[in-house]
């Protein structure tokens, strides 16, 4: 379990950035990156969806990509992480999830981050990316 010192907060968010980035470069199936997320505290969670959620913001998400990335993510079309991330524009607010609800709203938001960021990273990156997180080494 992680605690909650600000060692620990750092740790957890170095390590969330380089699992979700593997996962959404097929470095890391989505169910390994599953397993990583369940082993943190429902705070530690907390934290990892906030900061998975930002991703998410930061690659432009569109409906388009939420609708594949639900596809993606083997969670049902009408759960509330897949509801809330195919609106028009995307909802945010899984952190506020209760417990039982993380581990579908990781599925999804990693999900539909892989989508956007393949998009992204084979439009504007293409080619000159000097994004660290874009340019992660095989595992």
């Amino acid at each position: 379990m992680w605690g909650t010192s600000s060692e620990d907060g750092r740790a957890l968010r170095c390590e969330a950035e380089r699992v979700v980035n593997e996962v959404a470069q097929g470095l890391r199936t989505l169910d390994d990156g599953t397993t990583w997320f369940s082993a943190p505290s429902p705070v530690g969670r907390q934290a990892v969806l906030q900061q998975v959620a930002g991703y998410a913001m930061q690659a432009h998400i569109t409906a388009a990509d939420g609708r594949e990335g639900v596809a993606r993510s083997g969670v049902k079309p009408t759960a509330n992480p897949s509801v809330m991330i195919c609106m028009d524009p995307p909802r945010y607010g899984f952190a506020a999830f209760p417990a039982d609800e993380h581990v579908k709203a990781f599925r999804v938001l990693v999900s539909v981050f892989s989508v956007a960021e393949t998009r992204r990273r084979q439009t504007y990156c293409k080619g000159s990316c000097g994004h660290t997180w874009h340019n992660l080494p095989p595992r």
